[in-house]
């Protein structure tokens, strides 16, 4: 599921000053390379996933260059060439690949919607905002199609589908925008299409409530919080479901930053999930001590990190 993939765990970063941006999946691999992005605090972004899975990237890259060359003109081939581009945090050239696609296939949503995702990992909303709501119009009267995971769960079962991650791609967009009424608008049209999974129930809440909260809709976001409980059967958005426990005061804040069995993307999708809380409740300084962690770390293409990033940016210019 797109909800569908940092590295330094919050752990180790409590250890050093704040703002410090010495790991190792930051560090430029090399003098000739160019940086994917510029963060929205001004640091250069360089394509470096986790290097245990680099090879396999680059394999399943390979095949997916494979499948497009034998069938130029199918625009699925051209997506997961795309999406092969994107695990491997090669965004740029992921976007130009989705580009020469809606140059043949103008009307073809997933097109629209992948390449919106890709905007938003680089940092250009206002672009993925524009494609995002371009793919939920071609969807307009159209049958919903499941979307297969290109990094399956441990139970090998889509989670989500084309109308899902249009809408909750254009809800996270505006919201990192800091439109958080456009991203509510978005997020309870992606609720319509969640689908029996309580993983897509849960991520969509999260956005929904902390959306609400920063409309001072304190009222509404605590009813959002009703229908979740300790027992619902999640498969992979673990980290979204402590976080609504931790709303709804089932878990503690430093429950969720305990880090030793989480993975790198979900420390940083608790770690934002904590900080904003933290914000929300008018504890500013501890919401930019944990926002300034998130960052320190490596995983830059994480919802959660860049939201960090665009909330620091935000409090640094008030």
């Amino acid at each position: 599921m797109t909800i569908t993939t940092i590295s330094l765990i919050l752990a180790a970063t409590c250890a050093q000053p704040i703002g410090q941006y010495e790991t190792a999946q930051r560090q430029k691999p090399n003098d000739l390379q160019a940086p994917e992005a510029t963060s929205l605090l001004g640091r250069p972004l360089y394509a470096n996933p986790p290097e245990a899975q680099r090879d396999r990237l680059e394999s399943d890259l390979r095949r997916a260059r494979e499948m497009m060359r034998d069938r130029p003109n199918d625009p699925e081939a051209i997506i997961w060439v795309g999406r092969r581009l994107g695990y491997l945090w090669r965004m740029t050239e992921a976007v130009e690949v989705y580009t020469r696609g809606i140059e043949k296939h103008r009307k073809y949503a997933p097109l629209y919607r992948h390449r919106g995702h890709r905007y938003i990992t680089l940092r250009q909303f206002d672009r993925a905002i524009a494609d995002l709501e371009s793919a939920s119009r071609l969807i307009t009267g159209q049958e919903d199609v499941i979307e297969q995971d290109g990094a399956p769960n441990a139970r090998n079962i889509p989670l989500t589908t084309l109308h899902f991650n249009v809408w909750y791609h254009l809800g996270v967009a505006r919201y990192l925008k800091g439109d958080f009424s456009g991203a509510l608008d978005a997020f309870e049209k992606c609720m319509q299409c969640r689908g029996k999974y309580d993983d897509n129930l849960v991520a969509v809440t999260d956005w929904m409530y902390m959306a609400m909260r920063r409309l001072n809709r304190d009222a509404d976001a605590e009813k959002l919080l009703e229908p979740i409980t300790e027992e619902m059967e999640i498969i992979e958005n673990h980290a979204y479901h402590k976080r609504l426990l931790m709303y709804k005061g089932l878990l503690r804040p430093e429950d969720l930053l305990d880090v030793r069995n989480a993975s790198d993307l979900d420390l940083a999708t608790m770690g934002y999930g904590v900080g904003n809380w933290h914000l929300c409740e008018g504890n500013r300084a501890k919401a930019v001590e944990i926002f300034e962690k998130v960052v320190a770390g490596g995983y830059w293409p994480a919802f959660g990190y860049i939201a960090s990033e665009a909330d620091l940016a935000r409090l640094r210019r008030r």
